[in-house]
């Protein structure tokens, strides 16, 4: 199993891209959100990589992030949907805007994402909600808005809401999320993602 590359990128064109490690080309495919973050050709690149097996080709995704990696490896175990949809899930949204759209259940969000039908969309939305709070998407993003607001506020329920409100969620809704933790002594972080699994749960 191939679980990461560390070479010279030698050829982008969407959605391929092809890096060389030592004299061997590999031949992945990627999704835009991985390409947009590529450096320019000739330049080392590093990319987590997910390998599949079928009976007319042996493919190897490639992602810049670890998050997007484990997001395409779990769209895939959800029946129906192969690799073609999850490149065009993480193409459109980024971990954190799909975690938004699987918790606020945004079926009409997914369907515009090329091949993705409203059967398809609801059965992502429903099989990938209980996957969420393992893989943690939102938690990131609301982590990154934390350290952002710190400037602004030193209390870590308040720091706590204005993340949850950066992620989409209605201030009154954060704020109701956070007062149902029940250890507000604890970290911004954890205060944040127990408020998020109580948010999933609703």
């Amino acid at each position: 199993m191939i679980g990461q590359l560390r070479g010279k990128l030698i050829e982008k064109q969407p959605p391929f891209l092809m890096i060389e490690v030592g004299g061997v080309g590999y031949l992945l495919q990627a999704p835009l959100s991985t390409f947009f973050n590529l450096p320019d050709l000739g330049q080392e690149v590093v990319l987590r990589t997910h390998f599949i097996v079928r009976e007319d080709a042996h493919v190897l995704y490639g992602f810049i992030t670890q998050q997007e990696c484990r997001l395409f490896q779990e769209i895939i175990k959800v029946n129906g949907v192969g690799p073609k949809v999850a490149l065009a899930i993480l193409s459109g949204l980024s971990p954190q805007e799909f975690a938004n759209c699987v918790m606020a259940q945004e079926v009409t969000r997914l369907q515009k994402l090329p091949g993705i039908g409203a059967k398809i969309a609801q059965r992502i939305l429903v099989e990938m909600q209980d996957k969420l709070s393992k893989l943690d998407f939102g938690l990131t993003a609301a982590h990154s808005m934390m350290v952002l607001n710190k400037a602004v506020s030193s209390d870590p329920l308040q720091e706590a809401i204005a993340a949850l409100v950066s992620l989409g969620y209605k201030h009154t809704e954060a704020a109701k999320a956070v007062a149902k933790v029940q250890d507000q002594t604890q970290s911004c972080e954890h205060i944040i993602k127990e408020a998020l699994q109580g948010l999933a749960k609703v």
